[in-house]
C-alpha cells in the first residue's frame, strides 16, 4: 500500500456488483477495504438491491452503500444515460465493474471513459456452467474495450478473456484469490452445531457453499450415498456449511435416500474457520468454478481435497492431491475418489500437510492485497 500519494489525495472507488449478497467477491472485496482501511473511499452499488455482504466492513471506513432508485428503469440506452450522468457527478478516480450483471456499467464508461475503469471477472452461473455464451462474449467485448484493466483469478479466465473476449495480454492481471491462513492454519475449533458431535473413529466430509444451482450439491450427495453403498463399514458423514434457494431441494434428496441422519445442514455460518476444523475431507462438486476461495480456505485448515477439475479447481492442489481431482462431469470417479480417501486416514494427513505448505507458498492473503494495492492505485 503505498498511502494517498504526495498530494495525499484520497482516490474514490465505485465498485458496482451484481450482487452484494454473502458471496465469494464480495465477502474477499470487503476484506481488501478493511485492510486498506481509510487509504481510500468507496462507494458501493449492487445492481440487485442485496447488500448482505454489508456487516463485513468495519465501521469507521469511508463506506457508503448506494441504494438508487429508479437507476435500473428504462430502455438499455435509458439505463446507459443515467449511469453516465451517476458517473460524470461521483467526481471518482476509478470504477471497478464485477461480472457478467454489472457489465452495462463497464459499456456506460466506456464511450469516451469518464474515469479511470477496471473490469473483474471471477466466474460463471449456471447458464454459463460449460461454455461461454456467443451474446455474452460479444456484449463483454464491446463493454470492456476501453478498460485500463481486466482483473481475474484464474488462468482459465485469462485464456477465456484473450480468445472470446479479446481483450490485450498487457491488459490482463491475473490475481490469485488469496485466503487467511493464519486464520485457517490456527483457528480453534468449536463445534455449536446443535445435535452434532463426532465420533473418532469416522470421516467427516464436509462443504462450504452458496447453496445454488451451479454448486451442484445434488451430485456431491448422490457421490456420498454411492460411497456408502460401496463401502458400507466406512464411517461417514457429510457436513454442508451454507446457505441458499436450493436447500429444499438438497434436503428432500437426503430424505429420499434415507440419508438424513447422515447428512448435516448447518446453514450458512459466519466464521468457518471455526467449523472447517471438523472436516477430514473437503469436497467440491460445482459444475463451474475458476479459483473457489472455500478451496485455499480448506487447503489452510490442512485439508486433502476431493473434487471434479472445473476452473482452476486441479491447478489449485498441491501435486499429492492432484490425483482426487477427477474429470468433470466423471460422477463414477469422483465416487470412487471420495471412498478411497475416506478409507486413508494417513493420505488423508499427508495430501492435507501438502496442501497447507502449497497454499503458504502460493496463494497468501497478503500478496493478494499488494497486487490489489498497485493495481487500485491505493
Amino acid at each position: 500500500m503505498n498511502g494517498s500519494g504526495a498530494n495525499n489525495h484520497i482516490p474514490h472507488i465505485i465498485h458496482i456488483f451484481p450482487s452484494f449478497g454473502r458471496g465469494g467477491v464480495p465477502i474477499k472485496i470487503c476484506t481488501a477495504i478493511n485492510h486498506f482501511a481509510n487509504a481510500a473511499k468507496h462507494s458501493i452499488i449492487s445492481t440487485n438491491d442485496d447488500y448482505g455482504s454489508q456487516s463485513i466492513l468495519d465501521d469507521d471506513l469511508d463506506v457508503t452503500v448506494l441504494k438508487l432508485e429508479g437507476i435500473n428503469d428504462g430502455s438499455l440506452f435509458s439505463r446507459l444515460k443515467k449511469y453516465r450522468h451517476f458517473l460524470k457527478n461521483s467526481h471518482a478516480d476509478l470504477l471497478i465493474t464485477y461480472n457478467w450483471g454489472s457489465v452495462e456499467w463497464a459499456l456506460a464508461n466506456s464511450f469516451g471513459p469518464i474515469m479511470r475503469h477496471i473490469h473483474v471477472e471471477s466466474g460463471f452461473g449456471p447458464d454459463e456452467a460449460t461454455a461461454t455464451l456467443m451474446h455474452r462474449n460479444l456484449f463483454r467485448r464491446f463493454a470492456i474495450r476501453n478498460i485500463d484493466f481486466l482483473s481475474i483469478p484464474s488462468h482459465t479466465l485469462k485464456t477465456i478473456a484473450q480468445t472470446k473476449w479479446k481483450v490485450a495480454a498487457d491488459k490482463i492481471k491475473y490475481i490469485p484469490n488469496g485466503v487467511d491462513i493464519e486464520k485457517y492454519s490456527t483457528c480453534k475449533t468449536i463445534s455449536n452445531i446443535e445435535g452434532f458431535n463426532k465420533q473418532d473413529d469416522e470421516t467427516i466430509i464436509g462443504t462450504i457453499a452458496p447453496l445454488r444451482p451451479e454448486k451442484n450439491l445434488s451430485r456431491l450427495i448422490n457421490a456420498f450415498d454411492q460411497a456408502i453403498l460401496q463401502k458400507p463399514t466406512l464411517k461417514m458423514r457429510l457436513m454442508i456449511i451454507g446457505e441458499g434457494v436450493e436447500r429444499p431441494k438438497l434436503e428432500a434428496l437426503s430424505v429420499k435416500l434415507n440419508l438424513s441422519d447422515k447428512i448435516i445442514f448447518t446453514g450458512y455460518v459466519a466464521t468457518p474457520e471455526k467449523i472447517i476444523g471438523l472436516f477430514d475431507i473437503f469436497a467440491i462438486s460445482s459444475d463451474t468454478e475458476q479459483m473457489p476461495n472455500a478451496l485455499n480456505e480448506a487447503m489452510a485448515a490442512s485439508l486433502p481435497i476431493v473434487g471434479l477439475s472445473v476452473g482452476d479447481v486441479k491447478h489449485m492442489v498441491s501435486a499429492e492431491n492432484k490425483k482426487y481431482i477427477v474429470s468433470a462431469g466423471d460422477d463414477s470417479a469422483l465416487i470412487e475418489a471420495i471412498t478411497t480417501l475416506s478409507n486413508d486416514k494417513e493420505q488423508q494427513k499427508m495430501i492435507g500437510a501438502a496442501n497447507l505448505n502449497h497454499v503458504k507458498k502460493l496463494y497468501d492473503r497478503k500478496d493478494m492485497y499488494l497486487k490489489y494495492a498497485e493495481l487500485w492505485g491505493i
